[in-house]
Formats: structure tokens, C-alpha cells, sequence
């Protein structure tokens, strides 16, 4: 007869995560807990607290990550297991605490199962995943991979001109950069899916194979202002309607190019915004993502191709790349462990890519990492009503237990 495999309290992970949400919980049942806030404090409190119960040694780095380890069998460098407690204004009650609550429940089930994990367990809380309050996101994450100065970040402020270096002062959380996360065995993040796909196609966990790259660029028309009431349509150099027509082409050759290809026009200004005036100057984003960079490639030579448009109305066209991104490849190894750890559990999955991104995928510069998704209803997230099923929830973090236990 085939041993029961150990699985995790899911009644107690439900009350852990609403235990959570009560720290900056809305009235709508989401909850605003932005980083660094006194929302943040109470939350990070509570997590250490947990951790202390446990035995674990709690340390914290100089960007207030917060790392917990229990202790394992073998001096090996830790599991890590984690992902960040801010939200975003009026967010969910998943997004980011999911991730540190499932290592806080595998913890938990090893200690009360007498269990001494053969190599050591370790949790953590990136401090300010979101950029809500301060940007940019993944802010600490980004510190601890080089990607970003930890000098020009603790002089980042928010709306009311508080630096991040003040506010990590005034909760108590401003640690040492020796505590700081340099090497481990592996990364593990679990994370809702913030998509539809999943729950589409009635799966219970997502194997991220990778974080999508991405490009954004500026795209500006200039034409010219005259009044709306006496200039002839065939005198015009309207600038709204070239950006339309340069809108609608777009959109026709990228949907062209790959099914997997995502792509938004997400920000658009347009001069002077007065009804009796013809626009002068329009000015919009337009950000495409896909795993493949030869895809993306392709996409910039359509963005840089639409300045010699025919249907430009006369007016100018000007293409400016803001930035871009290479896609983040997960550890082959990590993600066939939790792929096989799934199917052991005789839980339904795919393997799939993020396009959103994660602290995972600054962190796999460096260590060998891999995330799981569980699935979000009608693909919700940074909202009140974002929603995962308990169930699921438990699913999530059991393959995360099935994982440590095996490696």
C-alpha cells in the first residue's frame, strides 16, 4: 500500500492569509498594505512573530527583506522559499502574501511533524515587490541582483515626499547587508496566476517556465492645430486621426505575427484636448511582450516601420524606445522538480510562462530558480475582487512541501 503523502493544514492557511488581510483590509475584503506603511509593520510583525514560534532564526537585510531559517540536517545553503507582503492601492488578499505564507505553512507541517528538513528552510519577504509607494517594483529584489543602486533607491519618495530610506527607518526594519540573500540551493515563489488561463482550462497549478520579455516604446504625432469649425477636412493635419490609423495598423500586423504575442496601447495624451481645437500632438505607449526575442525583434521593426505609414494625415511620426526587457529563464532542474512534485500530488498543471513580472526573476540571476501559479478567478488581481480558491491555494503550497521534501 502506498504511503499517504504528508500535506499541509489547509484550514490553517486560510486562517493565516485572513489573518494577514486584516492588516490594511478594505471594506470591499481587499486590502491596501503599501510598503513600508504602518500596514506593512503590523504585517511584518506578525510574520516574524510566526517564524520566532517555529525556532527560526529571523534576520533582516539593509533594504528590510526579512529572512527566517530552520534549521536543516546538512550545512548546505538554504530552500528558499518566499515572495513580498505589499500590496498594491485596494489590492487582493493573494497577491505577494500567498508566496510568504506557503513557506510559513511548510515550516509549520515539518515542525509539527518533528520533521528536521535535510537542508535548511528559509522564508522571505522582498520588501516592496509592488512600487506602489515607491518606484520602481521589485525594488529589493532588484538591490540584492545588482539591477539597481541601493544608493539612488533609498532616496526614491512617495506622493507625500518621504524617502524609502526614511520610511524603512520609522517601522524598524532597516537591517544589514550581510543578512542579505548571496547564495542558496534553490528559489521557490508561488504566486496567484493574475491571468485567465488556468482557470480556463480548469488546471490547478502553473510550472512557470519563464517572465516575458517585453519593449515599450513611445510612439508621438505631430500635425497641426487649427479650428475645429472652419478648417476643411481636406486641409486638416489631424493628429488624432493619424494616431488612429496608426493604432489600427499596428494592431493588424502585430496580431499577425505570433498567437502568444501580448501587446498594449495603454497610455495616450492628446494636445491640445479642447473640442473646438484640432489636435496638434498625440503622444501613446505601445508595450509588446513574448518569450521569444526574435519575435520581439520583429515587433520594433513593425513599431520603427509605422513613421512612413501612408494614412498619416500629413502629420509626423516619431517612434522612441523607453525600454526593454530579455525574458527571465527559470532553472531547468527546479522546474521539473516541481513538475514532478505535482504529479506525485495527482494534481492537474501546465507548463506556462509569466507576463507579469515577479521577484523570481531578478533573483534567478543568481540562484536557481522556479515559480508554480495557482489559478486566479476570471483572472483578477490588483483589485478587491481578486479571488483563489482555498483549495487551490492548498495545492499551491502543498507541491512546495512535496518539493522540499524530496530535494
Amino acid at each position: 500500500m502506498e504511503q499517504q503523502k504528508m500535506i499541509i493544514d489547509g484550514n490553517r492557511l486560510k486562517e493565516t492569509l485572513e489573518k494577514f488581510a486584516d492588516f490594511g483590509r478594505t471594506e470591499n475584503n481587499g486590502v491596501t498594505r503599501l510598503s513600508l506603511s504602518e500596514e506593512d509593520r503590523l504585517a511584518r510583525d506578525y510574520f516574524c512573530s510566526c517564524c520566532e514560534e517555529l525556532g527560526m532564526f529571523v534576520e533582516i537585510d539593509d533594504m528590510g527583506t526579512i529572512y527566517a531559517t530552520l534549521e536543516g540536517l546538512e550545512t548546505k545553503q538554504p530552500i528558499v522559499i518566499g515572495s513580498h507582503l505589499d500590496t498594491v492601492k485596494k489590492g487582493g488578499r493573494f497577491d505577494g502574501v500567498l508566496g510568504v505564507v506557503a513557506g510559513l505553512e511548510v515550516a509549520r507541517t515539518l515542525v509539527e511533524n518533528n520533521i528536521k528538513p535535510r537542508i535548511p528552510l528559509m522564508i522571505v519577504n522582498f520588501t516592496n515587490e509592488e512600487g506602489a509607494r515607491f518606484e520602481p517594483s521589485m525594488m529589493a529584489s532588484g538591490v540584492l541582483s545588482g539591477k539597481f543602486s541601493k544608493a539612488t533607491m533609498l532616496k526614491k519618495t512617495d506622493g507625500n515626499g518621504i524617502t524609502f530610506e526614511e520610511a524603512l527607518h520609522s517601522i524598524g526594519y532597516a537591517g544589514k547587508e550581510e543578512s542579505r540573500l548571496k547564495e542558496a540551493t534553490a528559489l521557490l515563489e508561488l504566486h496567484i496566476e493574475q491571468g485567465p488561463i488556468l482557470e480556463r482550462e480548469s488546471l490547478s497549478i502553473g510550472v512557470v517556465e519563464c517572465v516575458l520579455g517585453m519593449v515599450c516604446y513611445e510612439i508621438e504625432v505631430i500635425g497641426e492645430s487649427d479650428h475645429a469649425g472652419t478648417t476643411p477636412m481636406d486641409m486638416r493635419k489631424d493628429a488624432l486621426f493619424a494616431a488612429t490609423n496608426i493604432i489600427s495598423e499596428a494592431r493588424t500586423k502585430l496580431s499577425a505575427l505570433d498567437s502568444e504575442l501580448v501587446f498594449t496601447m495603454g497610455r495616450m495624451n492628446v494636445l491640445p484636448n479642447v473640442h473646438t481645437v484640432i489636435p496638434n500632438k498625440v503622444v501613446f505607449s505601445l508595450e509588446a511582450r513574448h518569450k521569444d526575442p526574435a519575435v520581439i525583434r520583429q515587433v520594433e521593426d513593425i513599431i520603427q516601420g509605422l513613421t512612413v505609414i501612408p494614412s498619416n494625415e500629413g502629420c509626423t511620426i516619431k517612434t522612441t524606445k523607453l525600454w526593454d526587457r530579455s525574458t527571465v529563464w527559470f532553472n531547468p532542474q527546479i522546474c521539473t522538480l516541481l513538475e514532478n512534485s505535482t504529479k506525485t500530488l495527482g494534481y492537474s498543471y501546465k507548463r506556462m510562462v509569466s507576463g507579469a513580472g515577479h521577484d523570481a526573476q531578478f533573483i534567478a540571476s543568481y540562484v536557481p530558480t522556479a515559480m508554480i501559479f495557482v489559478p486566479s478567478i476570471k483572472g483578477k488581481s490588483h483589485c478587491e475582487e481578486e479571488l483563489t480558491t482555498w483549495e487551490d491555494c492548498e495545492k499551491g503550497v502543498n507541491v512546495l512541501l512535496e518539493t522540499v521534501l524530496v530535494m
